[in-house]
């Protein structure tokens, strides 16, 4: 397995952002995605996703087998929200681990919940999804989607190898149409894929991010 680099590494939070104004869309405007509802919120931002991001998960679905279908589970999270998820899973690791520095927990942290300073969620540039049947059935991937490091003993990393040969195969049928539609995965959760973000710069090695966080108020 190759190495793992984290939202917390300096080289993710020094890549430039040229935002490119892209507006975010409502993804079940056009009943294109199955929709869970597990994450709503109040305001429905959580539905919500740059356009180009979105084109490209309508683009990954057309590339699955027959009677499979991408399950969105949530897009764009307020700046507000990113940073209070944050701050809770920290506080949880630095409650387990009292003698860790600060920095250990920010890079533990960030395992699970991006900074939120650079957070790909709250560009509206992430998305957290998996697969599923025609009915909305989940597919075995593993692990329950948004499964912790410690919860799952690292079986929600997406090339974790505890998981059983069924789980394995769905992980790389997801991982193969999202790729193929220019996503970037992060390593540590399966069921994150991001477009124009910082993490997705640095991995194709582009000069600047294309979408950087903001607050936005998706009713209007």
């Amino acid at each position: 397995m190759s190495e793992i680099v984290l939202m917390s590494d300096p080289k993710v939070a020094a890549i430039r952002v040229a935002e490119c104004g892209e507006r975010l869309v409502d993804v079940r405007r056009d009943g294109g995605l199955l929709v869970d509802s597990r994450k709503q919120d109040p305001a429905d931002a959580f539905a919500y996703l740059r356009e180009g991001v979105l084109e490209r998960l309508l683009k990954a679905q057309t590339l699955l087998p027959q009677g499979l279908r991408l399950l969105f589970v949530e897009g764009y999270r307020p700046p507000s929200l990113q940073c209070a998820y944050f701050e809770e899973y920290a506080g949880q690791l630095q409650a387990v681990h009292p003698g860790w520095s600060a920095e250990q927990i920010n890079s533990a942290a960030s395992r699970y919940v991006s900074p939120p300073g650079i957070a790909p969620h709250s560009a509206g540039a992430a998305v957290d999804l998996t697969l599923a049947d025609t009915e909305g059935r989940e597919l075995d991937l593993g692990t329950r989607m948004n499964a912790d490091p410690e919860e799952s003993e690292g079986a929600c990393y997406t090339h974790a190898v505890n998981i059983s040969a069924e789980a394995l195969a769905n992980r790389k049928l997801l991982g193969s149409v999202l790729t193929a539609a220019g996503l970037v995965n992060y390593p540590t959760e399966w069921w994150h894929w991001s477009f124009g973000d910082r993490y997705w710069a640095l991995i194709t090695r582009e000069a600047a991010a294309l979408y950087g966080p903001k607050e936005i108020t998706p009713s209007v």
